[in-house]
């Protein structure tokens, strides 16, 4: 299962590292506790919106840059999900044409 908060956390983990930034630098600069950015770099915290902001803004990356990327990652793991589950969207004629007999009472169940 897919969950948001990691996605997010391992998006923020990756800028801060680009960056070469410590957790020290950005949790200072963000306001935010270091224990807290790192449980949110590490997927265990859900950010509010005004602490995502404020982490964007420490790590100077657009909000809507680390949102599509999370976007990205979850539809990417979503259609993985998909693949591996695949059921089709139709029914095979046979069956349908059976399940139309017996429920018009043309045919009995055997």
């Amino acid at each position: 299962m897919v969950l948001l908060r990691q996605e997010i956390g391992d998006v923020l983990r990756h800028a801060r590292r680009q960056q070469g930034r410590t957790l020290r630098e950005v949790s200072s600069q963000a306001r935010v506790s270091l224990g807290y950015l790192s449980e949110v770099e590490r997927g265990q915290k859900e950010a509010s919106s005004e602490l995502l902001a404020s982490i964007c803004g420490a790590l100077d990356v657009p909000l809507s840059s680390v949102l599509s990327e999370v976007s990205q990652r979850v539809a990417a793991a979503e259609n993985l999900v998909v693949d591996a589950v695949r059921v089709p969207d139709t029914v095979p004629d046979d069956l349908a044409k059976d399940v139309a007999l017996r429920a018009g009472g043309l045919v009995s169940a055997a």
